[in-house]
């Protein structure tokens, strides 16, 4: 004799459910049923199972535990024949199962620590009691417990409740950040929200598969059709389970799946759906085959036809990968977007798609390249390259110089040198008598301004000149390169000069042959746009500014040029409209010297006739900025 308690939410369905119970159980589940029927209607409706015959003795052969993908725990417990009644019971933080007709060998009676699975369930204990076993569940936090039975197979799944994250081994620790906790909980609620029907609650023992879907479909408002080949027995508790829910247990415990039409719900073994769903394909290719074909013509305004061609007939694993060159789709297996027999030609001329194929297709085909076709969005990207010097310099310097001679027994002379005192003995010159040369240069490249005094006597000349010269320089070079292109495509901007240099290369003569080559000294802009859907643009940059420097002479073989380079390759992202400084260059050189006299030039005052002074300072900045604007052209849709 089987056993079933059916548990009700509902008082008014009552009497539906007991009336479906009837048509399949036996006289002994009638009277069950009927004293479920005579409870209050604020009490769950229960009816006492019948206590089965005892079955022959069974085995449990296997304890098993595992993690499912919403973080709940599943017991698995393998009997080594039919027949076993476990039932099941929530105490507290505990899941008792008790199996009386079930023995447990001794190698399984253990605990079973599986609090690294990181689910609701702690410890496993099995254990044998009264002949029979008893596995108890110990569990952590909230959750809902379920059990359905298949075959020699019983299994136990332990459900974290929606908001409530699994507690174990894997839980969060003190470093965890509160948005992975978060995020759990919100993954764990979303499960729990795949199933929207109205609790139930159920226990069967062994009752057939067909009854239970009955059940099912008075719950649902549901009509549930059954296929022939549904049979078997199910043996399952579930406590407040979504009907839903509980439907996708029974299946899944029977290796049956289902089909919804609106209000009708077909259920079936898998392979047998899946064999229906593949006839059903086979014969709607079938009869496409049979279809007559349409040729449509399609005018392309925005793109080019051959690159649509292509793009349509290499489709991999959606059909052809198209023609040859000619333009035409022949391999019969692979069509791109077309059918097996339909047929695809770029004329380049006209710009025009002809497409061949059966209806259904072509409207497919049109729609696509009304997508493809269709203008696109072009950017103007302006740039400003900005190079600033600021140069100064300043030179100080004397020319110092004593010239004396005397005559008489002997001849005396003082001059600023050997050479000098020769001249004045010899023919009384009176040059390049300076003792100190050290006048204003290096640092200039200006004339200095100077300042002499002469003071001639008989027997001798003092010659002094002071000279200083300062020169400041400012400079601004600005380079303004704009182009417009369109999305997604590259543009390149380019002005400037070919400088030519003479090279002389030598031959097996011995004699060298000269030969004229061109350097580029270039301001270029070299730009590839990319528009976001947040109304931004990516930019891929290549700038470069040359310019010559001085030419280098190397004598018979004329001269080369010197080029200052300045260049950046950057990719940057900019608000549409925004001027961003892509990179800037910060050079400033600050050098001072002093030449003098020893010991005389340290005199205070006076030493500085005896002394030259130089100093100079420059600084020199480059700036590129950058400014994109998105110049609206494509069809909003």
């Amino acid at each position: 004799m089987t056993a079933s308690n059916a548990y009700r939410l509902r008082p008014s369905r009552r009497l539906a459910t007991l009336r479906v119970c009837s048509l399949g159980l036996a006289i002994g589940l009638l009277a069950a049923a009927s004293a479920a029927g005579a409870t209050s209607p604020g009490q769950q409706a229960s009816a006492t199972p019948v206590v089965a015959t005892a079955a022959q003795g069974v085995s449990v052969s296997n304890i098993d535990f595992r993690r499912g993908e919403d973080g709940a725990g599943r017991l698995i417990v393998r009997f080594d024949g039919q027949g076993a009644t476990p039932d099941l019971r929530n105490q507290g933080d505990t899941v008792v199962v008790d199996v009386g007709n079930a023995t447990l060998p001794a190698s399984l009676q253990r605990p079973l620590n599986v609090v690294d699975f990181a689910t609701p369930v702690q410890r496993v204990e099995a254990q044998s009691r009264a002949g029979g076993t008893q596995l108890v569940l110990s569990t952590r936090g909230d959750f809902e417990s379920l059990a359905y039975q298949s075959g020699n197979e019983y299994v136990v799944e332990i459900v974290p409740r929606a908001g409530q994250k699994a507690v174990g081994g894997a839980s969060a620790t003190a470093g965890t950040s509160s948005s992975a906790v978060v995020a759990a909980a919100q993954k764990i609620a979303t499960e729990a929200r795949r199933y929207s029907g109205r609790p139930v609650t159920f226990n069967f023992q062994d009752v057939p598969v067909r009854t239970v879907l009955q059940l099912i479909a008075e719950e649902s408002n549901l009509n549930i059709v059954a296929s022939d080949t549904v049979q078997g027995n199910v043996t399952l508790r579930l406590v407040n389970v979504p009907w839903d829910q509980a439907l996708d247990i029974v299946l899944r415990a029977k290796g049956l799946d289902k089909r919804r039409d609106g209000a009708v719900v077909w259920v079936a073994p898998q392979p047998e759906l899946a064999k229906f769903e593949q006839d059903k394909e086979d014969a709607r290719i079938a009869i496409e085959n049979r279809e007559d074909l349409v040729t449509d013509y399609v005018q392309i305004n925005y793109h080019s036809a051959s690159a649509i061609f292509k793009a349509l007939t290499e489709a991999k694993g959606v059909g052809n990968s198209g023609g040859g060159g000619g333009g035409t789709g022949n391999n019969q297996n692979e069509n791109g977007f077309l059918s097996q027999r339909g047929r695809l030609v770029a004329d380049e001329r006209t710009n025009t798609l002809m497409i061949s194929d059966i209806p259904k297709k072509v409207a497919q085909m049109r729609e696509l390249i009304n997508v493809i076709d269709r203008p696109v969005d072009q950017v103007l990207i302006e740039g400003r390259i900005v190079i600033a010097t600021d140069t100064f310099a300043r030179d100080l310097g004397a020319r110092f110089g004593i010239l004396g001679r005397r005559q008489g027994d002997r001849t005396q002379v003082i001059g600023g040198s050997l050479e000098n005192t020769t001249d004045v003995i010899e023919d009384g010159s009176t040059e390049n008598n300076l003792n100190v040369n050290l006048p204003a240069a290096g640092f200039t490249n200006s004339t200095a301004g100077a300042i002499a005094y002469t003071l001639l006597g008989a027997n001798f000349q003092l010659d002094l000149e002071l000279s200083a010269l300062q020169e400041e320089g400012r400079g601004e070079v600005i380079s303004n390169p704009r182009l417009v292109t369109t999305n997604q495509r590259e543009a390149v901007i380019k002005q400037g000069r070919e400088v030519g240099y003479l090279t002389v290369t030598g031959s097996g003569t011995g004699v060298a042959t000269p030969t004229v080559q061109f350097k580029e000294a270039l301001l270029e802009l070299k730009v590839t746009p990319t528009i976001t859907d947040d109304n931004r643009v990516f930019l891929n940059l290549n700038v470069k500014k040359d310019e010559v420097l001085r030419f280098i002479d190397l004598g018979d073989f004329g001269s080369v040029p010197e080029l200052a380079r300045r260049e950046i390759n950057t990719a940057v992202l900019i608000e549409d409209g925004q001027t961003v400084v892509i990179g800037g260059v910060y050079e400033f050189s600050d050098r001072s010297s002093i030449a003098k006299v020893p010991f005389l030039g340290d005199i205070p005052f006076l030493g500085n006739l005896f002394k030259k002074k130089g100093r100079s300072k420059e600084k020199a900045e480059l700036l590129i900025f950058v400014t994109p604007k998105v110049l609206r052209v494509a069809e909003r849709r």
